[in-house]
């Protein structure tokens, strides 16, 4: 069919559904030129991008309760990787998981080997490492949705493999194929939660991500706490189990949920894109305006390059961002994080018994549910970049009290201080840098490569955690360095590092479309004055 024709075919069936790769990169291009020359539907995206800005956070709510819970829903994945980060760190920590894989280090007392502990926690990450980077080219082609789904049938099978365990190089085998869909859920995720919501809702509902996080570990150390006292392998094959609640009802609610309209305009798919956005909340006129908004977003990004590639991240404006997202991703590692993700042996090597341990990390766990939820009316008050600074300073400052804790003489008082202090670590990262972080990732991309842009930074976070969760073992381990509290000298220190950078690299994205992103990054804007930099609702670029 010659050019001429497809043209013609094209302007007379926009929205249709295009047949093949080719056809598909013909339509958008054809599809994607009409706003920025249309005189009254450039107005109505002038209207729809207003609206949002005028938009409060409750009144969106409001008018969005449908788009925010399919945000929740798509984040809920995540629950999926937090179980098994939380479920292997409490295993070292099973007395009857430790004799069956441990070796003797004392008068019956046993001990998970420091290679077999860095092994465990870190072989999912290696698989999910594997899967962020699948994820872009597969979302890409055929959307959030089924993308997901396909994830959620994997995982299904892999927990098999888990469950049936009979060595740690089983479990390990296993981890690490469930690794695989994790990447998935983590790149899917922040994107398509921040690609339906308003504007005003794009900071709570990206921070659900935290929260889901919190609920896998609250669920674990629930498990952990009540099956820590058997005496036989029911006590890790039950909490191993009870991975198999999650996928197959997410499975269903998300072949309900609605299409990323963002994702359908990007494949010249307008009808869909406009019954997804009803769907999500806006109706009639205002549906309308807002497909107008995504368009003129959509066609400004098409302008800059065809169809996105992996490449396209490390070009022109792209790399900026690219490298603000691996920053923010990687910093998860160096700020504390991973003292809340291995509190329960922390709590132990801190001097904690057993017992104790596994109370304290269930109210740990809690309280992290608490401080995400907190972090919702904090990102509608102060701005991305206001919350991660402070956040950050203020775990500093409780990473070196705690060194300081854990180099004086111990008694019963300074294992209890520092456990408190490993409680306090984990609430501040959990209601300030966890949270704002996912909202920084989904919004600093650009639409047309947020797939991929997420799933690269997630691949920056993993490369950043597999070392480090190697470091935290031998610090910890009875059999490595045994530094308890001393820790903190090492995760303050890396934490100031994480501070510096988001001071002079981290811009303030609260409360700007995407378009006015797009143009921020594309004039350079240094990222101390992207808050003052004003970006007028008719321009362009």
């Amino acid at each position: 069919m010659s050019s001429g024709i497809e043209q013609k075919k094209t302007e007379g069936e926009a929205g249709v559904k295009s047949e093949g790769e080719a056809h598909v990169a013909h339509n958008e291009k054809l599809d994607h030129n009409q706003v920025l020359t249309n005189k009254d539907l450039m107005n109505e995206a002038i209207d729809g991008e207003n609206k949002e800005h005028e938009q409060g956070v409750w009144e969106a709510a409001k008018s969005h309760p449908l788009a925010c819970m399919w945000a929740f829903i798509f984040c809920f994945t995540i629950v999926m990787e937090s179980f098994d980060m939380f479920l292997n760190t409490n295993f070292v920590a099973l007395p009857y998981f430790k004799k069956q894989f441990g070796v003797l280090i004392g008068a019956n007392e046993y001990s998970i080997p420091t290679r077999w502990q860095s092994a465990l926690f870190q072989s999912g990450q290696c698989g999910a490492f594997i899967g962020v980077f699948a994820a872009g080219p597969i979302t890409n082609r055929f959307g959030y949705r089924w993308t997901t789904i396909f994830a959620l049938i994997f995982m299904n099978a892999t927990i098999f493999i888990s469950f049936f365990s009979t060595s740690l190089g089983m479990l390990v085998a296993g981890q690490f194929l469930e690794g695989i869909p994790w990447g998935f859920f983590i790149s899917n995720s922040p994107a398509y939660a921040s690609e339906i919501v308003p504007l005003a809702l794009r900071g709570a509902c990206t921070a659900t991500l935290q929260m889901s996080w919190s609920i896998g570990g609250i669920i674990v150390a629930a498990a952990s706490y009540g099956y820590n006292n058997r005496n036989d392998e029911w006590s890790w094959r039950v909490p191993t189990a009870l991975q198999w609640i999650f996928p197959t009802p997410l499975l269903i609610l998300i072949f309900l949920a609605p299409e990323s309209p963002w994702w359908l305009i990007r494949r010249g798919r307008k009808a869909e894109a406009l019954r997804s956005i009803e769907r999500l909340g806006d109706k009639g006129e205002r549906s309308h305006k807002t497909l107008a908004m995504i368009e003129r977003t959509v066609e400004l990004e098409a302008e800059m390059g065809g169809s996105p590639t992996l490449l396209d991240l490390l070009k022109g404006t792209d790399l900026r961002r690219t490298v603000i997202i691996c920053m923010m991703y990687a910093s998860q590692n160096f700020a504390g994080n991973l003292i809340a993700n291995q509190a329960t042996y922390f709590f132990e090597q801190a001097g904690i018994s057993p017992d104790k341990s596994f109370q304290l990390n269930l109210i740990n766990s809690c309280l992290q549910f608490v401080a995400n939820a907190l972090s919702w009316p904090l990102s509608a008050w102060f701005g991305r970049r206001t919350i991660y600074l402070w956040g950050t300073a203020i775990n500093v400052t409780f990473l070196f009290i705690l060194a300081i804790c854990g180099s004086v003489h111990q008694t019963h008082q300074t294992s209890y201080a520092q456990a408190c202090l490993g409680v306090i670590i984990s609430f501040v990262y959990a209601g300030a840098m966890g949270p704002i972080t996912y909202t920084i990732i989904a919004e600093t991309s650009a639409v047309r490569l947020r797939a991929l842009s997420t799933g690269v930074g997630r691949a920056a976070y993993y490369v950043a955690e597999i070392p480090m969760i190697f470091l935290a073992s031998q610090m910890l381990n009875q059999t490595g360095w045994n530094l308890a509290g001393k820790c903190g000298y090492v995760w303050g220190s890396t934490a100031i590092v994480c501070w510096i950078l988001a001071y002079f690299f981290l811009p303030e994205l609260k409360n700007r479309s995407y378009r006015e992103i797009d143009i921020l990054f594309n004039r350079k804007v240094p990222a101390r004055q992207f808050k003052e930099t004003h970006i007028d609702v008719t321009e362009n670029e």
